[in-house]
């Protein structure tokens, strides 16, 4: 026989209705939630998903819009979405955009059609820039990159400090023709290329930068035409995890010695930037904490539409290792 919300109501001794305020996260205390889980738990109930939201306006899920779930950055803060959504009651749908505008704007028609609580979104600078407040029928929270000064919440790193501190790194170390490989289609990858810029102009360097798409292929496919040249840089900073991967691999196509021939620096303290000999120097992020203070911001919006858009601003951590050697 199925279990019906009726029976929950009698094996936890409450009403209907306060059971449909329980499991629809409503305001009843934390003690009488604890009673009817508990209820729901010993009866085997199992709501009926498709007749609660044909009843409510909003589903209890959130969206996660990443650019390329490829990189493990945002394998990681996908993670720590997760975690939080799954402790409030929640699910997630996650779509994937690798970086394209278009496929940006059909899933962000998708989170309306699901009528999702609120989405978590890592956009390319063209569609961020586009999004105003209002836009949709749900907020939204940026992750990684910036959109448009008090549109939405967003969680970012400091990206222009962080990029600066690989470049006072190796001036340090006594570099001084100091690349910089940046992505073409993020804010982030903007704002690293404004903090690798300034870093140098203020070692009064010459900068000298170029960008591709930012995966591995177009990065090794890039630093292998530019090590290539005859006056390459002597150091390289590239903008994040996958593209330092390919990094590494046009180094060794070209038989470059890290760091005899070529220093190599980047983002994302992934596994295997420890794993290779030498290890990478690399920035750190705090992906838990971007995943959680994304969550955070989101319920904060979904308690007080009307409060003031705010921008949280983590540090990232520099990883010194042996690729960035005294020259």
């Amino acid at each position: 026989m199925s279990v019906g919300i009726r029976d929950v109501a009698r094996a936890a001794g409450v009403s209907t209705a306060t059971v449909s305020r329980a499991l629809g996260r409503g305001p009843v205390s934390d003690a009488l939630r604890e009673q009817v889980e508990a209820a729901v738990r010993a009866t085997g109930y199992r709501p009926n998903l498709s007749a609660r939201r044909l009843r409510s306006q909003a589903t209890q899920t959130i969206g996660l819009i990443v650019a390329d779930i490829r990189n493990p950055f945002f394998t990681a803060v996908s993670r720590a979405v997760e975690d939080a959504a799954y402790q409030a009651g929640m699910r997630v749908i996650l779509c994937n955009t690798d970086e394209d505008a278009e496929r940006e704007a059909l899933y962000l028609r998708l989170m309306q059609e699901e009528r999702v609580t609120g989405v978590i979104f890592a956009p390319t600078r063209t569609t961020a820039q586009a999004m105003r407040a209002g836009d949709l029928d749900f907020p939204v929270v940026l992750i990684d990159r910036s959109g448009p000064p008090g549109a939405h919440d967003s969680v970012v790193l400091d990206n222009t400090a962080a990029s600066a501190a690989l470049v006072d790194h190796l001036v340090a170390q006594g570099y001084a023709r100091i690349g910089g490989l940046f992505g073409s289609t993020s804010s982030t990858a903007q704002e690293r290329r404004a903090g690798y810029e300034a870093a140098m102009a203020r070692h009064g360097l010459e900068p000298a930068t170029r960008a591709c798409a930012p995966n591995a292929a177009a990065a090794e496919a890039e630093s292998v035409r530019w090590l290539a040249e005859g006056d390459r840089p002597e150091a390289l900073i590239v903008s994040n995890g996958l593209m330092l991967m390919g990094a590494v691999r046009a180094a060794r196509a070209l038989a470059l010695a890290v760091p005899g021939a070529l220093a190599l620096a980047g983002f994302d303290n992934e596994p295997w930037t420890e794993l290779l000999d030498p290890g990478l120097t690399v920035i750190e992020q705090p992906v838990a904490e971007i995943g959680a203070q994304a969550m955070n911001l989101l319920f904060d919006r979904l308690k007080s539409p009307d409060q003031p858009v705010r921008k949280v601003v983590l540090s990232g951590r520099p990883v010194l290792r042996g690729s960035t050697g005294r020259r």
